[in-house]
């Protein structure tokens, strides 16, 4: 593989390490700052743990515009500078509402990330090697989700009642080094050749990733396939109506597996399940390993078996695995056992939907509309992201929740999401690898060449 080509989308893909980082942190920070400031689960699932979702809600449903504005590049810079100012902020806060409002700023930025980095990855990778580039933003969300169980962990305790603060504030590193080192990688060529119409600048940045004879041949595929039509048209019309609906089920379907619900409250979920704070908090590193473990696997098979084949893998184990945390509870049958599940539920996302949904996402979209159908299915994920983070204190509550004593109906029901996911994915889930990103354009919109 293209060793420059490697370096530039892995640092593009770095954002999907802070977007992690920032995601998870908050689960090691969860209980300290609901007995600090006592709020109610209303009020704790609304402010506290999903404020965040909601500016990456807003974050990937406008981050279209300043991708498409000013260009992929400059809009992952700008994503840094928010990280970065989220982890000061929401570790200094005084209060629930000035930390609300700085995991905001921080959701912004992964919102924003979502749309930004798969995009530019796609834009300026070849049809051989797509999936397992695309991957690499995957791939650094779940190290970014390891670290931070890890950071946790080793955090606990440090600073008595406050080391939830250094915890959060602790990003503000490897969020000012990835904004500098954003500076470094080249415009994406496919926004400067199309949206821009900058053939000179498209050349250059294709000369910096390719070579110059490669660059030459690579601008000219992409000027011989700009279908005129396409350009004059927006998102929401009938022409780009396939893939809008792909991209809302595998957003869809990615949240109602019940994934963010397992890793932003992995550690009050594992003492339900009757482990000690300490080591609920050292068992989310082994969620973390896991994670990243079969994402790396995801990323080696996504090129070689298809973006379909692993999601049909991924919903078997995910309908297994979610039956048996939902028997482990109902039978209260040990935390081991319960954490073993937890992990093969961990495992089937990594290698199905998590390896599969950013890169599949950012294919299916035409390169004029790219930026804006991605905020289509980054959006529709993380609106259902945060309304699962809002609604579950009402469910998991210890003291209020409607399933207080046995939280077993929960699983049953992502379980059965599950199952429409395989249907899903059997019956109306196209395949995409190999393919290049003009050429899906026109299969998706019903044309053959």
């Amino acid at each position: 593989m293209n060793s420059r080509l490697f370096k530039v989308s892995l640092t593009a893909a770095l954002s999907g390490f802070l977007f992690g980082f920032d995601t998870v942190v908050i689960s090691g920070a969860n209980l300290p700052i609901k007995a600090l400031w006592n709020t109610s689960p209303w009020f704790h699932g609304m402010f506290i743990m999903s404020m965040a979702l909601w500016g990456t809600v807003i974050g990937s449903l406008f981050g279209g515009i300043p991708c498409n504005r000013f260009g992929r590049k400059k809009t992952l810079f700008w994503i840094g500078i928010l990280y970065a100012l989220s982890a000061i902020g929401s570790g200094l806060a005084t209060d629930p509402y000035v930390f609300s409002f700085f995991r905001f700023i921080g959701g912004l930025g992964v919102g924003a990330s979502s749309v930004a980095a798969p995009i530019y990855i796609s834009e300026i990778s070849t049809p051989e090697n797509r999936g397992k580039l695309g991957a690499l933003y995957q791939f650094n969300l779940v190290l970014g989700i390891l670290i931070a169980f890890i950071s946790n962990y080793l955090l606990k305790g440090v600073g008595g009642a406050n080391d939830w603060r250094w915890m959060l504030g602790v990003e503000a590193i490897p969020a000012i080094a990835y904004t500098l080192m954003v500076v470094s990688i080249p415009n994406s060529p496919r926004w400067l050749a199309i949206t821009k119409k900058d053939d000179t600048g498209a050349m250059a940045a294709l000369r910096m990733l390719f070579g110059e004879e490669a660059a030459k041949d690579k601008l000219r595929e992409i000027k011989a396939n700009i279908p005129d039509v396409a350009l004059k048209e927006p998102l929401f019309s009938g022409r780009y109506q396939k893939p809008l609906l792909l991209a809302f089920f595998i957003a869809f379907f990615n949240q109602l597996s019940g994934i963010n619900f397992v890793l932003y409250y992995a550690p009050e979920i594992l003492e339900r399940a009757g482990l000690a704070a300490k080591e609920s908090l050292f068992s989310s590193i082994a969620i973390g390993v896991v994670n990243l473990v079969f994402t790396f696997i995801g990323v080696r098979l996504i090129d070689r078996l298809g973006r379909r084949q692993l999601l049909k893998i991924g919903s078997l184990g995910y309908i297994v695995s979610l039956g048996m945390v939902a028997w482990c509870f109902y039978a209260n049958a040990g935390s081991a056992l319960l954490l073993t599940f937890i992990l093969v539920f961990i495992a089937s996302h990594a290698i199905g939907q998590g390896a599969v949904i950013w890169v599949f996402i950012s294919e299916i979209f035409p390169n004029k509309v790219r930026a804006f159908g991605q905020s289509w299915g980054t959006g529709t994920h993380w609106v259902f992201a945060a309304v699962i983070t809002l609604i579950t204190p009402i469910f998991l509550d210890a003291d209020k929740g409607i399933f207080k004593d046995n939280p077993w109906p929960i699983f049953v029901f992502f379980m059965g999401m599950m199952v429409l996911q395989l249907l899903w994915t059997l019956f109306k889930m196209p395949e995409t690898k190999g393919v290049s990103l003009e050429e899906l354009e026109e299969q998706l919109r019903g044309k053959t060449k």
